[in-house]
């Protein structure tokens, strides 16, 4: 069976097409600002994406009805399980109104759609960003008025964590894990009988990355804040594209980093440590979260493949389980996967209410 993938970002488009298990085709459309300038909001560059697609499709000899289904990068919809859903007309809908903001894998499901419609195949998506399956306890933060979100790479996390548990010789349903995804963000997570049920990333704790500051010092935090020194949107920069390494070291260049620390740079060095340091925390800590009882740590993401990072922070925690290693993403595999599992009737497409 033939599926296309489409995995839309900020400024770009990946589609792949796959047949079965096996991605034949594969292509990564870039966009420039001027590109997308025209379109007042993301929901509007909808037609101009699905046509590129549709084109470049054609091009290379894939007729669109010679697809069983489309499947595409799940978006800012209302909290969901994980698994792969059908698109109706609500998710459209909540995505068209950015229910909970605007984002460019918000696309996926439309263009999705709009293609499964035309060719009269199903349209799903997988693992959304939205997926929220944490404990009740996991949400209470200490302040009333806040409460703790589910913003984690859960596309990626679950995709590594089914690989790891065939591999394994069972279902991600079977084992406990603790996935630490290490890119430009952070998600380290705890995976209970397939379930995430706590975790940190995003914009709000966890470890500093490349790019961003991770958990923070609640009163130091308060008092930079209202320091004057800096305005809301600086602080949010600072927070969620400019801290972590860069603010530290000035480059976002985890291969960069490592080669400062290894020539004698002793800032970037204890950088590099403080980060490894951190991230080995995170992982003890999410090992509470599963009472000890931890199959597997699995570690992926782009950062997965330094060698040294994996090795530092195995060190610390290897104690709590044996490490697999998964590097870089398996996103337009995962989501053609799961449209697999419906079509051949391995699991029920959910819907989306």
């Amino acid at each position: 069976m033939k599926i296309l993938v489409i995995n839309p970002g900020g400024s770009s488009t990946k589609f792949s097409v796959f047949e079965d298990r096996q991605e034949i085709l594969k292509r990564n459309i870039k966009h420039t600002g001027e590109d997308l300038q025209p379109f007042p909001t993301v929901f509007d560059e909808y037609e101009y994406r699905t046509g590129i697609i549709t084109k470049m499709l054609e091009e290379a000899g894939h007729s669109l009805d010679s697809f069983a289904c489309v499947v595409g990068r799940g978006g800012l919809m209302r909290p969901v399980p994980g698994g792969t859903y059908r698109v109706n007309d609500r998710m459209v809908e909540d995505l068209k109104n950015a229910v909970n903001g605007e984002h460019a894998s918000n696309l996926g499901a439309v263009i999705a759609r709009n293609i499964g419609d035309a060719i009269g195949a199903p349209s799903f998506v997988v693992d959304p960003v939205a997926v929220d399956e944490m404990q009740d306890v996991a949400r209470i933060t200490g302040i009333s008025d806040l409460e703790k979100k589910s913003w984690f790479h859960a596309l990626n996390h679950k995709a590594v964590a089914r690989k790891t548990a065939e591999k394994m010789g069972g279902r991600y349903e079977d084992f406990n894990f603790i996935v630490a995804h290490l890119g430009s963000g952070i998600s380290i997570v705890a995976h209970e009988k397939g379930r995430m049920i706590d975790g940190s990333g995003g914009r709000t704790d966890g470890p500093f990355s490349p790019e961003r500051s991770g958990g923070l010092l609640t009163y130091q935090l308060i008092e930079l804040c209202y320091s004057g020194r800096y305005s809301r949107e600086e602080m949010v920069r600072k927070v969620s594209s400019c801290g972590g390494m860069y603010d530290y070291l000035g480059t976002k260049d985890m291969v960069e980093v490592e080669e400062m620390a290894e020539s004698g740079d002793e800032k970037a060095g204890l950088i590099f440590r403080a980060f490894t340091y951190q991230v080995a925390k995170e992982i003890a800590l999410y090992g509470a979260s599963l009472r000890g009882k931890v199959d597997r740590i699995i570690f992926t993401g782009g950062i997965a493949y330094s060698q040294k990072v994996v090795s530092e922070v195995s060190d610390r925690i290897s104690y709590l389980a044996p490490i697999e290693v998964v590097p870089g993403e398996m996103e337009m595999e995962a989501l053609a996967l799961g449209a697999l599992r419906v079509l051949n009737h391995e699991e029920e497409a959910k819907e989306y209410l």
